[in-house]
Order: structure tokens, then sequence, then C-alpha cells
């Protein structure tokens, strides 16, 4: 798919991945929308780079389908849909004050796999209404934000791990079924990158992940996850998988 002219929804848009692939998007010629709950960052972001900002929490039916109206109304049906809200909340299940607030894993499940199905269902709905690309003879791609925790489950994050599997396994029976539509649906899994996510992390355990990470030992950049992005919706043979991004981490 050629990117130049092409309407684009970036939920997450307003810092970190989603952010940097807005910004990735809309320097390719896409016409961006930035759909996030933090407003003053999604405006920031869409004014840096001639788009639209819409309030959007991705778990809310009702918000959710206003947002990707209003992206709609302003720019057409989006071809490209990036799902990159996100939070990171670890938390032993079982700690020194008990079981863990059954609230903590709900937010969590709502947030990432509810909201990814959320936009995802949204925008592959105005997919199917467009008018197959003369060059390729899709209508559009989804793609979703795993994670490789989802893969290697590492202790302290259950739910976290939890949810970015089940985005993975949603990939392959999406793909499959919005075939009909000639829609493509793909999932990142990235490793540990630099966003406002990784600023929480406690410094010992940034070193020991740097540590583990084969080659280059570094942590991500939110620019390399775009123009993974980039590569998926130029290259029509991707489709129902999830791509680790992750200099070969292995978590633990």
């Amino acid at each position: 798919m050629n990117i130049d002219g092409v309407a684009a929804i970036i939920s997450g848009g307003g810092s970190g991945l989603g952010a940097a692939t807005a910004r990735h998007l809309a320097g390719k010629g896409a016409k961006v929308a930035v759909l996030d709950v933090n407003m003053d960052q999604a405006r920031l972001v869409a004014g840096e780079i001639g788009g639209i900002a819409l309030e959007c929490d991705v778990s809310s039916e009702e918000q959710g389908e206003r947002a990707v109206e209003a992206a709609r109304d302003a720019h057409g049906p989006a071809r490209i849909s990036v799902c990159c809200a996100g939070i990171a909340e670890s938390r032993l299940m079982v700690g020194k004050d008990g079981p863990a607030p059954l609230a903590h894993h709900t937010r969590i499940v709502n947030v990432h796999l509810v909201g990814t199905y959320n936009i995802c269902r949204l925008a592959a709905a105005h997919m199917a209404e467009c008018a197959p690309l003369p060059e390729t003879g899709e209508r559009g791609v989804l793609i979703n934000t795993a994670s490789i925790a989802g893969f290697d489950g590492p202790p302290g994050a259950i739910t976290y791990d939890a949810v970015k599997a089940a985005i993975a396994a949603m990939c392959l029976p999406m793909a499959r079924e919005l075939s009909r539509h000639a829609i493509r649906v793909m999932a990142i899994a990235p490793g540990i990158f630099l966003t406002p996510m990784a600023s929480t992390l406690r410094p010992e355990y940034v070193q020991e992940m740097t540590d583990a990470i084969p080659f280059p030992k570094r942590f991500g950049e939110p620019s390399e996850f775009a123009e993974m992005v980039e590569t998926i919706v130029t290259t029509p043979m991707l489709n129902g998988e999830t791509i680790r991004i992750d200099g070969g981490l292995r978590m633990h």
C-alpha cells in the first residue's frame, strides 16, 4: 500500500510508540488521526504533523465509535489502523498484602485487549466500505501492538503478559476473517523500548535487561517501531503474523 494520501488512525498516538508512528506515517504523506486519553499530548503531536487529535478511551464503546467516526469525517475511511494504546502496571498476583485487587487485572485487560478489539472492529468496518486499491487489491491493514512479554512471560506481570499474548493470538483468526474484505492484520511484539513506560522501570532492571539483549545492546527507539509499521503497510504479503522486534532478547 502506498502511504501517501491515505487516512490513518493511531490509538495511543499522543506518546511513545504511537506518537513515533503518527509522526512517521505523516512524514510519508498519511492523513493521521491521533487518538488518546491525554488530549494535551494528542494535540501536541497532531499539531506537529498536521493531523487531528481525538479524545478516546479505547476500552469505551461509545468513545471508540465517536473517535473513529470523527476521524472518518475529517479524513475519509482509514486504510491504516495502528493500536498502540496501553498501560504498564506490574504487580504480583499474591504480594505481601495478599491477593492483588481484581480491578488491577480488569483495567489492564480492558485497555489492552478490549481496547485493541474495539478499535479494530470499528476501523475494519470502515475499511470494508472502501474500494480495493488498484495496485494491490487490498482495502486496508490493521496493526496491533503485542509484546515479547506475551511469549516469554516474565513474573510480576501476569495480566500484562496474558493480554499481550492474546493480542498476538487474535492476529491470525482476525486476518482470516477479514480476508474476505481484503483487509490484512498484523501485530508487532516489541522488546524493551525507550518510551514513557520504560521510564518507570527500576535502574537495576534496566541494566539487567540491557545486558540480556544479544545485539544491539540497547533499548529500541520508537522510530524503529514506526519503521516496522511502514514495512508492514507497504508489504502486502505480510498478513496474519506477529513480528518480534527485540534485538534477540528473551525475557526471564
